[in-house]
């Protein structure tokens, strides 16, 4: 069960500091609330021990210009042509200056194009939430989150657009006050670096040294991950974990090829959205528990997967886990694109049989937090004798389609999905760093289905 909300204390608001004096203002914070308070208001502050945790965070232009279909290039912070692109598009449309340039009145009109899109209702700070943008520089939104349950140093790396400046630094702390009684509140101290991504790139070789010594050090890569980044290659040689999530990418395949990729060089790698996955794996997993259905696994051949159309990386992944655990090895894949995205994939199984899969973007009337929720599916066999049939779906309508749209054996097992109950990337970070290293049931399925999507170039 998730800890109950609490109150955030803030020890030290943001404050703008030279990059070489970073660690010494930390350490002023702790030297002046190490004691008492003289009137006794508050307990004794303490800087937390537990881990350091990187955070990628491009603004938001390039997301909102995503969402609402101007651009279809990386997240990544940085202002080239493809973005230039795209806000010229933007500005035709509304009639704006065509400078190229994220102007003040550029962004408001996209950040209205996006409201409108998604249906999200008045401006506010939920705004791009549904791509993952809810960090802002100067609210501990990120911290709120991790505090509550794990506090640590956070170093906040946020790529603008605009002239290079330099880098700006601000450093912060806040004590999440838990409702049980405590001698010492145990305080989140972050660090802010903003400027270009080129700028942030030049300082990226004093970034490991704030990182805590002898402590978990984990990256949070909320952008297109790119191995050619310098700043990406350098960070992810020094921290334990490199964190990503998928509902975020632009480019779903290529860039779950790139993950592969990275893995294969060494990254540890985790992804966010592989977690969301876990409910789904635990019903299938369910349902063939019984002995004879776990005998009728064989033969299956026939698998329907049906998600919320945008992106198709949670059905990718879990038809690549459900093919790595099944071993059956990649024969054919193929896309179809209109009002359903469709991609049908074929694999051959031990026993040499042919095995079919499709997977339906399913366009939906208000997209979710999360893009690319998996909707429901369906698990059959084209032998009728056989036992398999499953439908497993996140709503009624989902298996009622499921079911009208059977095949030769109709599904014999219906269940109804739980949804995590919490499916913010916040809430599922301050899961994923409880542990680190290499995730092998995450890595094993990536494999079979780039190995899968490479069919299809």
């Amino acid at each position: 069960m998730a800890p109950q909300a609490s109150t955030i204390f803030s020890l030290q608001a943001p404050k703008d500091v030279s990059l070489t004096e970073i660690e010494a203002e930390l350490n002023q914070i702790w030297q002046s609330y190490g004691i008492q308070g003289d009137d006794g208001g508050l307990p004794a502050a303490t800087r937390a021990t537990t881990f350091t945790l990187v955070v990628y965070e491009p603004e938001e232009t390039q997301y909102l210009l995503a969402a609402t279909g101007f651009y279809n290039g990386p997240i990544d912070g940085i202002l080239g042509p493809q973005t230039q692109t795209a806000l010229l598009a933007l500005q035709k449309k509304h009639n704006l200056p065509e400078t190229g340039i994220g102007t003040p009145e550029t962004l408001t009109v996209l950040r209205e194009e996006y409201f409108k899109k998604q249906r999200s209702g008045a401006m506010g700070d939920n705004h791009g939430a549904a791509m993952g943008y809810t960090f802002s520089p100067t609210s501990p939104t990120i911290a709120d989150e991790i505090a509550l349950r794990n506090p640590c140093r956070i170093i906040a790396l946020c790529p603008i657009a605009g002239e290079d400046e330099g880098v700006k630094a601000q450093v912060s702390a806040y004590c999440p006050i838990q409702k049980q009684s405590s001698n010492t509140l145990i305080c989140c101290e972050y660090i802010t670096l903003t400027g270009t991504a080129a700028a942030l790139e030049r300082i990226g070789g004093m970034i490991p040294a704030l990182l805590i010594g002898g402590l978990p050090k984990f990256l949070w890569w909320k952008a297109t991950p790119d191995s050619h980044n310098p700043l990406f290659k350098r960070l992810a040689a020094v921290c334990n974990n490199v964190i990503v999530d998928s509902c975020n990418f632009n480019a779903p395949e290529e860039d779950l090829l790139t993950l592969e990729n990275l893995i294969e060089t060494g990254v540890p790698l985790a992804d966010l959205n592989w977690r969301r996955l876990s409910a789904w794996q635990e019903l299938t997993a369910e349902a063939y528990d019984p002995p004879a259905r776990r005998a009728a696994l064989k033969d299956i051949d026939r698998i329907t997967i049906d998600y919320e159309k945008g992106n198709s990386a949670q059905a990718l992944l879990y038809l690549g886990w459900l093919a790595s655990r099944l071993e059956w090895q990649p024969l054919g894949y193929k896309k179809e694109s209109g009002d359903y995205d469709i991609t049908k994939i074929a694999f051959l199984s031990k026993d040499q049989r042919q095995v079919e899969a499709e997977l339906a973007g399913v366009p939906v009337a208000d997209i979710g937090e999360i893009v690319g929720d998996l909707i429901a599916l369906r698990l059959t066999s084209t032998n009728t004798q056989a036992n398999c049939g499953t439908v497993i779906c996140s709503e009624t309508g989902g298996c009622m389609r499921m079911e009208t749209h059977g095949g030769a054996q109709s599904a014999g097992l219906f269940q109804q999905i739980t949804s995590l109950s919490e499916q913010k990337p916040e809430v599922l970070l301050s899961q994923q760093v409880q542990r680190w290293g290499r995730e092998a049931l995450f890595e094993e399925s990536l494999a079979v289905i780039a190995k899968t999507i490479k069919l299809g170039n």
